[in-house]
Order: C-alpha cells, then structure tokens, then sequence
C-alpha cells in the first residue's frame, strides 16, 4: 500500500464521522429552530425561510435535509416528542428520595406543559384543525404523548396495584386537565393562581389513589 493510500485509508473514517457530525448538527439546528418558530410566531408565521435564518444555515442546506416544510415539521414533531421524554426522566431521576413520588411526578410533568416543546406541539394540534395538509401528521399527536406519559408512568411506578385498564384512563384525564391548563396558562401565566389550586388538588387526589414508592407496609402489631 503506497503513502498517499495508507493516509487515505486513515483519514477516511474520521472524515466520513466529521461530515456525519456535521450533517447531524446542521439537522438538530433545524429542528430546534422550528419549534422556536411554531412558539414565537405559531404556524402561520413558521417558514422555511425564517427556520434557516433562526439556524444560521442556508436555505441551500435546508432543502437538502428537509425538501419541503412539511417534512421538516414532521422530523421536528419527533424531535420535540423525545426532547419531553428526556426532560421529564432525566428531572425525576434527579429529584431527592423525598420528592420521588407521585406529586413530585405530577410537578415535572407540568413543567413539561409548560416547555417550549409542549408548546410547540399544542401549536401544531390547534392549527391542524383547520389545516388539511397538516391535519394527517397531528391526527395521533395527543395519543403518542399519552404513550410516553404511559410508559414513563409505569417505569416510575411499577410496583402500583392499580388495575391494568384504570391507569390510561386516569392518565388521559390528567392530560386533558394539563392541556386546558397550559392553554390558559400560555395567556395569563397564571395571575391569579387558579391554575396551581387546581394542581393541588389532583395532587391531593393522586396520592389517594398511587401509593408511595419505598415506604414499607405498616406491619400488624403484635401482643409481646
């Protein structure tokens, strides 16, 4: 194998994983710009244009990872749906012992409500209403997050009693009861504080119903 081979031969890879690196930062900057768009400005306002501006790529560069704005909108819908799922394990997995529990589950997750994530979807799902080319990518927008609630619900709490059917039951009703709140939340960032009474009672509710997670069951007293 001549010199000029064995150099290519060793710099081949590290610059195929330089332009994969490349490739992948430019798609992240993409994405995270879109949903900074469907915040900011909300569907209407959310272009091509405006998405590679905010990136700082090209409107060349844009094309080429997402031709149309429609697949860019999809790649950034499951962007913006891992993002949350993270962000809500990776704070409970954080969270001190004595916090570890169904309210201090039920905080991150309305925290999460009120991300920019969260809002950047709510965006998609109230604009596809009325839009019939984006109507086909949100039609199971609300029952995929409920999915990942689900899932992370039975990884936080696996040792609950609660029947198998009880729980997407509940926890779609917490959904609906999230998604009125962050809509008015969005409005009025919660002025007078009826949205955090409103919090604690499904708190309130909610440790009635999950229980707490590493107490030992009280033991039955004996006569000594």
């Amino acid at each position: 194998m001549s010199a000029t081979s064995r150099r290519r031969h060793r710099h081949g890879p590290s610059r195929r994983r330089t332009q994969e690196e490349r490739r992948s930062r430019t798609q992240a900057r993409l994405l995270e710009a879109t949903m900074e768009c469907l915040v900011d400005l909300g569907w209407s306002g959310t272009s091509t244009t405006e998405v590679a501006r905010r990136a700082g790529v090209s409107r060349g560069a844009q094309q080429h990872h997402y031709p149309t704005k429609m697949e860019l909108v999809a790649a950034a819908l499951e962007h913006m749906l891992e993002a949350q799922r993270l962000a809500y394990e990776t704070a409970f997995a954080v969270l001190p012992p004595e916090r570890r529990n169904v309210s201090g589950a039920l905080d991150l997750l309305w925290e999460v409500f009120r991300g920019r994530p969260a809002k950047a979807l709510m965006e998609l799902a109230v604009a596809a209403r009325t839009d019939d080319e984006l109507r086909p990518l949100c039609l199971d927008l609300n029952e995929r997050v409920l999915q990942v609630i689900l899932e992370t619900f039975e990884r936080l709490f696996p040792g609950n009693t609660l029947p198998p059917d009880f729980v997407p039951t509940m926890l779609r009703g917490v959904f609906a009861m999230f998604v009125g709140l962050s809509i008015q939340n969005a409005l009025d960032d919660d002025a007078d504080g009826h949205q955090a009474a409103v919090l604690r009672q499904i708190k309130d509710v909610a440790r009635l119903i999950v229980p707490e997670q590493g107490l030992p069951e009280a033991q039955p007293q004996t006569d000594r």
